[in-house]
């Protein structure tokens, strides 16, 4: 009998312990058939048109007085082919770990930058502008290695910001300081408003290209009216490491608006439009425009169609495209396709 208790009591103890902690297998699938023209016509299967295939693993343990443990290991998949999309990176997407409290969150490892992290809000898959015209946001300081991201305590409602640092992005033991950076962003979503505003420094972003610092600025504004919603954004950065390196030194700027539009409960119809300046650093007319409307439609709390068009219209001398595409030319696309979330 005694015995029995001792097992009964065990048990509920250990019991207690697993539910103090839970780990969370994830992911999102996203394939879809599109059509892309710049100099040739493709049509292909691709993955991450409307968010990006991925696959992860996140948890949280209670350790009592309100602090918890808390880690994510997230990887891009690309479906399409089945390839890890990280490259060498087994983990590109996220790896961190950090604790929760009273003093708000700090975490350390791999994970969005500041400017990442409201990039992400506006979109910054393969067709949206932030990607295409080469912004930091969206593609050299989406993410970052090393970070230390202390995430502070909500000052009210709907008000967030964290601070970020990365000591040595290299890991390196030589004092290579290239690409160590800091940031910080604040986010507002309350009362019908959405407001976000990232920044991040970077001190000698590239050794090749003579150690030149570099800075970025993103912020967006938002209001849902109730028939729609409409955001306006606008980036401002140093010119590429490539152009500075050519002595043009024109700042990139991109700027745009988007309208989201719901139909009852299920569907939602959104369109945008932007312009980019001073993609080549300042030569010539470097210049382009971005338009794009995409309808998706919701079959369930997981899984989700859509179609998306984009197009693409270069100045003479910025080549930007969906595809390879010659200088002053358009680029255009047009995407089905269809998204689960587990």
């Amino acid at each position: 009998m005694k015995k029995t208790l001792l097992a009964v009591a065990a048990l509920a103890a250990t019991s207690g312990v697993f539910a103090q902690s839970s780990v969370t297998l994830y992911g999102v699938v996203d394939a879809s058939l599109e059509a892309v023209k710049g100099e040739d016509t493709v049509t292909r299967v691709q993955s991450g048109n409307l968010v990006s295939s991925r696959v992860g693993i996140k948890g949280q343990e209670a350790l009592g007085d309100g602090l918890n443990a808390k880690f994510a290991l997230e990887s891009k998949l690309s479906n399409d082919t089945g390839a890890a999309g990280g490259g060498a990176r087994f983990f590109d997407r996220a790896a961190w770990v950090g604790l929760q409290g009273g003093f708000g969150e700090l975490r350390l490892g791999r994970i969005d930058t500041s400017i990442g992290a409201i990039a992400s809000v506006l979109g910054a898959q393969d067709w949206d502008d932030l990607k295409l015209a080469g912004t930091r946001a969206g593609n050299t300081h989406r993410r970052a290695d090393n970070a230390i991201t202390y995430l502070l305590p909500a000052f009210a409602k709907g008000l967030n910001a964290e601070l970020q640092f990365t000591p040595n992005v290299n890991g390196n033991e030589d004092g290579d300081k290239t690409g160590q950076a800091s940031g910080l962003n604040v986010r507002y979503k309350a009362n019908g408003f959405d407001a976000g505003l990232g920044y991040v420094s970077v001190r000698d972003q590239a050794a090749a290209a003579g150690k030149q610092s570099a800075n970025a600025t993103l912020a967006y504004l938002g209001y849902d009216f109730g028939p729609a919603k409409l955001t306006g954004y606008y980036n401002n950065e140093t010119a590429s490491v490539a152009a500075i390196a050519l002595g043009n030194d024109d700042r990139l700027q991109l700027y745009g608006a988007k309208l989201d539009v719901p139909f009852g409960d299920n569907f939602v119809l959104s369109g945008s439009v932007s312009k980019a300046k001073n993609l080549s650093g300042g030569v010539g007319d470097d210049e382009a425009t971005f338009g794009t409307v995409q309808g998706v439609y919701t079959l369930s709390k997981r899984t989700s169609l859509y179609a998306k068009a984009t197009i693409i219209s270069n100045g003479d001398d910025s080549s930007i495209g969906l595809v390879t595409t010659g200088a002053g030319d358009k680029s255009h696309g047009l995407a089905l396709g269809v998204v689960h979330r587990f």
